[in-house]
């Protein structure tokens, strides 16, 4: 049987989530993309507290790098999450890229993160 878009998607987020999972040592970094924006949350899945998040709807973002080219938004997004949980003393994290392949905006997100100082 053949699975569908939104299906290949919940069936990989599943599969990821049964093996990634935050702690308060090492949290994780959920990556949520939707057709226009991307969110990125630091979570502690012990707790159930997220404990920093940054996303493109955020009116500073908004105002500072307006609407246009997704990818770069995303390199923007990765850089201040990078830097909101280095603030908070966040060093290493769990990559989760939410069922998305790790290509385009997540990649993009995931590589910023990583030249700004996170470690995962």
């Amino acid at each position: 049987m053949k699975l569908n878009r939104v299906e290949s998607t919940r069936s990989r987020h599943r599969r990821v989530r049964r093996k990634v999972g935050g702690t308060g040592d090492r949290p994780r970094l959920a990556v949520f993309r939707s057709h226009q924006h991307i969110y990125a949350q630091v979570i502690d899945d012990q707790q159930q507290h997220t404990l920093v998040a940054a996303s493109s709807l955020e009116p500073e973002f908004k105002t500072q790098y307006g609407e246009g080219d997704t990818c770069a938004a995303s390199t923007q997004i990765g850089k201040l999450i990078a830097e909101r949980s280095l603030a908070k003393g966040i060093q290493k994290v769990v990559f989760d890229r939410g069922g998305k392949l790790y290509h385009g905006r997540v990649k993009a997100l995931a590589e910023a993160a990583r030249e700004a100082g996170l470690e995962f």
